[in-house]
């Protein structure tokens, strides 16, 4: 079928669903909402057979949906309408909820029900759950839709509250009001679940060092505690910590309310840094045991002969600093006495590469740019010069830009089923990209293949990843069902009567690889492109960067991904 996505934004949501309709033969365009004009438009270039809407924040046009037939993506169960679906369900402690495949109409939310698929809830960022559950529950929901759409005798549900199974219900738009915590009332969970349902945007609005700052990124220590609810009372790798009547939660970003200038949202450190001089720093060794709960972006853990090296920061993105935390920890971790090292990333990414934000923040941001890269690029070296272990890159969450190419550094890389590729800088104002990007990708997938990713801009499924020899293989349609096999991967590598043989004949490639062209080559020819995207005269990086981190609206659908406007590459 040809199907045109109609979406705001390109988000995780619509890469995956583009994935699964790609692979089952759909033609897929993607517009961009931007207005009624230009949505009527694309319907009209397109004349597509069926119409998805993975991602709207606003109504489609009424001329769109009574002439074509208008699936609606709604993180919400059956019944549930307004915006703010996931928000509610968070703030109000829901043990279940769902994703809702609805036909558009004249009422939001409203319409005719072509498939529903729930999960269980847990205690978590709405931005964890958005990427995980309800991206997991909206792929099975629309493939179901599909499938009864395409049968051609599928009659949907109309929307009936009198129904015993129909749980849902209208709900305002939830307000800052909503969300303010009273840190002299609210509890640690609560406040928990507040910042939980605001996390990615729009955030908590709250008061800070005489400020108002919106919080993101939070999460509960199970040990610290502070005289006054709501007071700083640590600092600790860019997050910091505040006392609740109960215990204490990490803050890990912060972006400050403006009215008069773009602000953007930042380790939360380093939003206050002028106000947290005598707020003590309670550093953590990646390698002690675990203490419970608390802030933590790298730990490692050790099982038998395997070395588990995780790294969770937030949105994936690496500034320098991390990039050089995480250099440190890992070749302390081929000290260590095993004989795999499994690079774990974090649960909902693995890593997007150089972080923007920080740089954007910076006094140079070209300077910032050319330090983080080149960060990044020593970090990537050393995994893939480890010459005492065997490495495996284990992919629980999507990898973006520098990040794809920095687990390609590993022996080895495996990825959950769900996980999404974005193997190219180019969509970034052009930026040519670094992380010896251009030894480690045509090694796997050859030199057409390598250029073929690194300028369509299009992201890659986890299947499609393997069949081009990306990836090692896929495997495990949630979290626990991954780690499981990747365990059970390592030992096996680990205790192999050919480990000896793997390691020396790693080592031999290796050796071959750099008498053929040393890695210094290869960087110093990336580099020499970055300097230009970084100092050159073509602004288009630092265009791009400013956009992106400001969150600035698409003027219009890039033309690689509206096909219906006649270019595909």
């Amino acid at each position: 079928m040809r199907i045109l996505f109609l979406t705001h934004s390109f988000n995780s949501l619509a890469q995956r669903l583009y994935i699964e309709l790609a692979r089952r033969g759909h033609e897929v365009s993607i517009e961009f909402d931007i207005n009624d004009a230009v949505t009527a438009q694309a319907v009209e270039l397109y004349h597509p057979d069926l119409i998805v809407a993975p991602f709207l924040k606003r109504a489609i046009p009424e001329a769109v949906w009574r002439n074509h037939v208008c699936f609606v993506v709604h993180p919400g169960i059956v019944g549930d309408r307004g915006p703010s679906a996931l928000d509610w369900a968070i703030m109000r402690d829901c043990a279940e909820w769902g994703v809702t495949v609805l036909q558009a109409s004249g009422e939001m939310d409203a319409g005719d029900i072509w498939a529903a698929e729930a999960f269980p809830m847990r205690l978590a960022k709405k931005s964890s759950l958005y990427r995980n559950e309800v991206v997991e529950a909206a792929v099975r929901a629309v493939l179901v839709a599909l499938e009864r759409f395409q049968s051609g005798n599928f009659k949907p549900m109309s929307l009936d509250y009198s129904r015993h199974d129909v749980l849902g219900r209208l709900h305002a738009p939830i307000k800052q009001a909503d969300r303010a915590i009273d840190w002299s009332r609210d509890d640690t969970r609560t406040v928990l679940r507040k910042i939980h349902a605001a996390d990615g945007f729009p955030g908590v609005l709250d008061a800070l060092c005489g400020e108002i700052y919106y919080l993101f990124d939070a999460c509960a220590d199970g040990t610290l505690r502070g005289s006054q609810p709501g007071e700083i009372i640590a600092q600790r790798n860019g997050a910091i910590c505040r006392a609740t009547l109960d215990g204490a939660v990490w803050i890990g970003h912060l972006k400050r309310k403006s009215e008069s200038e773009p602000a953007l949202k930042l380790p939360a450190t380093l939003a206050l840094q002028e106000h947290l001089a005598d707020v003590p720093e309670t550093q953590l060794d990646p390698f002690s045991a675990s203490t419970g709960e608390t802030h933590r972006d790298i730990w490692f853990e050790q099982k038998n002969n395997v070395g588990y090296l995780h790294f969770a920061f937030y949105n994936g993105a690496m500034s320098s600093a991390q990039c050089e935390r995480l250099r440190v920890a890992y070749l302390a971790a081929t000290q260590r006495n095993v004989r795999v090292i499994v690079l774990m990333g974090g649960a909902d990414f693995w890593s997007n590469g150089i972080h923007l934000n920080c740089i954007e923040a910076a006094a140079s941001p070209a300077d910032e740019s050319w330090r983080n890269i080149n960060t990044m690029n020593d970090l990537t070296r050393a995994i893939a010069t480890t010459g005492s272990q065997l490495t495996i890159a284990a992919l629980q969450g999507n990898a973006g830009a520098g990040g794809v190419f920095l687990s390609l550094a590993a022996d080895h890389v495996y990825a959950r089923e769900g996980v999404v590729f974005n193997p190219h800088y180019k969509g970034m104002g052009n930026l040519y990209g670094s992380e010896y990007w251009t030894y480690l990708l045509p090694r796997r997938v050859g030199e057409d293949k390598a250029v073929t990713l690194t300028q369509n801009r299009l992201p890659v499924g986890a299947a499609e990843a393997h069949e081009m020899g990306l990836i090692d293989g896929y495997f495990g349609t949630d979290r626990k069902d991954f780690l499981a096999k990747i365990a059970q991967i390592a030992e096996g590598l680990a205790a192999s009567p050919d480990y000896p043989v793997l390691l020396h004949e790693k080592g031999a490639r290796r050796e071959r690889d750099e008498q053929e062209k040393p890695l210094d080559a290869y960087r110093a020819e990336e580099l020499q492109h970055m300097k230009l995207n970084f100092y050159g005269f073509d602004p288009s990086y630092h265009v791009a960067r400013y956009n992106f981190v400001y969150k600035i609206p698409h003027a219009w659908a890039p033309l690689y991904l509206a096909r219906h406007r006649g270019i595909t590459s």
